[in-house]
């Protein structure tokens, strides 16, 4: 009987991973990611990891808007900052634990999400984009004028972390396998949501062509509103799950910044817009050329980091336009295809030899 499932355990496992030359990179990216803390590293560069499974959540709940539904958010800081400054408050203030205080502030932030999701998509293009700049700049602006609570330009800092039943040499281990298990299912999630054979497809045709979507008997309003909550709730929870990291336990206004509205926008690009899995490949890759590469292997000074870090940026993107995961999935797509045709051609000549 074990034997039994062992063995269709494999062949559906052959079936889906191994024969696919993408997945199979995946699946060995993954393996890695699992077992880069039995190298004992040093905790440095669990934070360096720990950022990039934060940056690709982010990153791909920007992708599912704009890149399936096409509703162009340059404003998506205002999902992360809410979500960091909702579980601050309730967690600094009240005293409340974080495992209650996430989920109020990722529900407080979809709200949020809702409201200005419906002026929003009244307008198109790049109306909605300078639309959406404008709201964290709002925000940044509640902060201020509600500084005894927000703390204005200090951060709402001291916040409780996730593990702090666990040794300290333990913290960043623990919190690095958390958000690794919390980026596995929010990728697993979006990338069902933006493939699937109703939302998925609705998106993509509102994004094609929404005039012919409401032709067809399409609510695109529903649909609209819907993409800007799901994309909310990922991004608050990014947000708000980076606000507990043990060597952060901060909420500030950088949170709302346009930098890091714009830093969706360069993971997206650079991995491959669409795509989901290619914001969370993209977010490794730049958080590797910037905190490791630069940092840690060159040790540029400062003021040259974010300009060399552009200028990579800038160069990669000239060089595949349709972005780095996209281009290495299609060159392991056609290699899949000529593997096929080889064996498929040696298969046909033994068949007409026997004739």
């Amino acid at each position: 009987m074990a034997t039994t499932y062992l063995r269709r355990a494999y062949s559906s496992f052959a079936t889906h991973i191994l024969d696919i030359p993408a997945r199979l990179l995946a699946f060995l990216f993954l393996l890695l990611l699992l077992t880069f803390p039995l190298t004992k590293p040093r905790s440095t560069y669990l934070i360096i990891l720990t950022a990039a499974n934060i940056w690709a959540i982010y990153a791909a709940s920007w992708d599912l808007l704009v890149g399936r539904c096409g509703q162009f958010n340059l404003g998506h800081a205002l999902f992360f900052g809410l979500g960091a400054y909702g579980t601050a408050l309730l967690n600094h203030h009240l005293g409340w634990p974080i495992w209650v205080t996430i989920p109020l502030g990722v529900l407080a932030t979809v709200l949020v999400a809702v409201i200005v999701g419906f002026p929003s998509i009244r307008v198109k293009g790049p109306y909605l984009a300078l639309v959406t700049m404008a709201l964290p700049l709002i925000a940044t602006g509640i902060v201020f004028y509600f500084k005894e609570w927000t703390g204005g330009e200090t951060p709402i800092s001291n916040l409780d972390h996730f593990f702090p039943f666990l040794p300290y040499e333990q913290w960043f281990i623990a919190q690095y396998y958390f958000t690794l298990l919390l980026l596995l299912a929010s990728g697993i999630i979006l990338y069902k949501i933006a493939n699937s054979h109703k939302t998925g497809v609705i998106f993509v045709s509102i994004l094609d062509d929404e005039l012919a979507s409401k032709a067809s008997g399409i609510n695109t309003t529903k649909y609209k509103v819907m993409a800007f909550a799901i994309s909310a709730l990922f991004a608050s929870i990014a947000g708000a799950t980076n606000a507990h990291l043990a060597h952060l336990r901060s909420a500030g206004i950088g949170t709302l910044s346009l930098n890091t509205s714009f830093m969706a926008f360069t993971i997206v690009i650079f991995g491959g817009i669409g795509t989901i899995y290619g914001a969370i490949a993209a977010a490794f890759i730049l958080q590797f050329i910037q905190r490791y590469f630069l940092m840690e292997v060159v040790k540029v000074d400062t003021h040259w980091q974010w300009i060399i870090f552009i200028t990579l940026i800038v160069v990669l993107i000239c060089k595949w336009p349709r972005g780095v995961a996209k281009f290495t999935t299609d060159k392991l797509d056609d290699l899949a295809e000529e593997r096929e045709l080889e064996e498929r051609g040696k298969h046909i000549w033994k068949r007409y030899k026997k004739k």
